[in-house]
């Protein structure tokens, strides 16, 4: 049984390096998506373009403006001196946000009244503009705390003056500091990069599989093989196990150059990654082994898959939090396998949580690879006879 099997998986490996289709499938989309999301896809605002409109004019709003020059944060391009520019310079996208000092800005800090800074941001792209805003309001808050320091000092000192001593002036505060655990630069190249993994072993093993199988029956050696003394269940075995294990090598191709090229933090184990890709591995080379039993051509086999896999994929959580998703799509995406991997992934990758934690997922990875991979193989068997 196991010699056939080996000859099976011996024949798949030549044909799958001879055809030129088949190399450029799994060779050339680790490469694109690696690129693309290594470099291009970057969600991080390191300089926002911003324009400044003083409409103040005073030493207090050249000092809020000198506290976000002082930014690496924000690049100030631009000064428009009334809100008809300001409109010009966000519909032309010249500048990604517009500080806007309105006239009284120092007269009301002198008071000590509430006063108003306000920020114009560029909402088109929903990221960037959340990000934006948010380190403007840092900084404004900041200026805001410097302002009530002098203030309440100045306070002290007029006291002192007034009754010829030392006066203490205690005034409460509320020191906050974050810290960001897992990824403390918030890179979004340390998120993207481990779900590419979980992409390119789902793209190349679901196609890989599908199109081996169908392009047995569009060559016409599929009724040889029938023919032959191989049993279904080892022809089964030899189509499948080379794409399985050429899934693998993907899986250390990337994981490799995701540490070497892009430093991408890893902090759990390597042995429990491999271990959960064999378990999703069930499910992509099941999903492949169901395509060919409906498909007859590779044209379709390859298009099929992309049925499979553009969904999984939106649903899985790779772009999108899924918490973010409405209730019902929540509820689907928990039949969905991929959610679970790039779990799984991402928690070994950033967090370096193992299987005492990633069980659930694990658990779950295993049932629908079981589930599924039964299912294909039973239909492939009856396909057969």
């Amino acid at each position: 049984m196991w010699e056939r099997i080996r000859e099976i998986v011996r024949k798949e490996f030549r044909q799958t390096l001879r055809e030129p289709r088949m190399r450029i499938l799994l060779f050339l989309p680790p490469l694109v998506q690696l690129i693309i999301f290594g470099y291009a896809v970057n969600l991080d605002v390191d300089s926002a373009r911003i324009a400044w409109m003083d409409l103040d004019r005073t030493p207090a709003s050249r000092d809020l403006r000198a506290a976000f020059e002082g930014s690496r944060r924000f690049e100030i391009v631009a000064a428009p001196g009334n809100n008809a520019q300001a409109q010009l310079l966000l519909d032309e996208s010249q500048v990604q946000g517009v500080v806007a000092i309105l006239p009284g800005f120092s007269r009301d800090l002198e008071r000590g009244d509430t006063t108003a800074v306000q920020v114009l941001v560029d909402g088109t792209n929903s990221n960037t503009a959340s990000i934006v805003a948010s380190y403007a309001g840092q900084i404004v808050a900041a200026f805001s705390g410097r302002q009530l320091a002098e203030q309440q000092r100045a306070k002290l000192v007029a006291r002192t003056l007034a009754i010829g001593g030392p006066v203490g002036l205690g005034v409460p505060s509320v020191d906050v500091r974050s810290r960001v655990w897992f990824n403390p630069d918030l890179r979004s190249r340390n998120y993207f990069v481990p779900g590419v993994i979980v992409n390119i072993i789902t793209l190349v093993s679901l196609i890989l599989t599908a199109m081996a199988v169908v392009r047995e029956k569009e060559i016409g050696t599929m009724e040889q093989l029938m023919v032959t003394p191989i049993r279904p269940l080892e022809l089964i075995l030899g189509k499948t196990l080379p794409f399985a294990l050429a899934g693998l090598f993907e899986v250390i191709l990337t994981t490799s150059a995701a540490l070497l090229v892009f430093h991408i933090p890893f902090r759990g184990n390597v042995l429990l990654l491999l271990f959960c890709s064999c378990l999703f591995l069930l499910t992509a080379v099941g999903v492949g082994l169901f395509v060919s039993t409906v498909c007859r051509t590779q044209q379709q086999a390859v298009m099929s898959s992309f049925f499979f896999f553009m969904p999984a994929f939106m649903l899985s959580g790779f772009a999108f939090p899924i918490r973010n998703m409405p209730l019902a799509v929540q509820l689907l995406s928990y039949l969905n396998p991929l959610r679970y991997f790039i779990q799984i992934v991402r928690g070994i990758f950033l967090k370096g949580t193992g299987a005492s934690i990633l069980w659930p997922q694990m658990l779950a990875l295993f049932v629908y690879g079981v589930l599924i991979m039964t299912f294909s193989a039973l239909r492939f068997h009856k396909r057969l006879d």
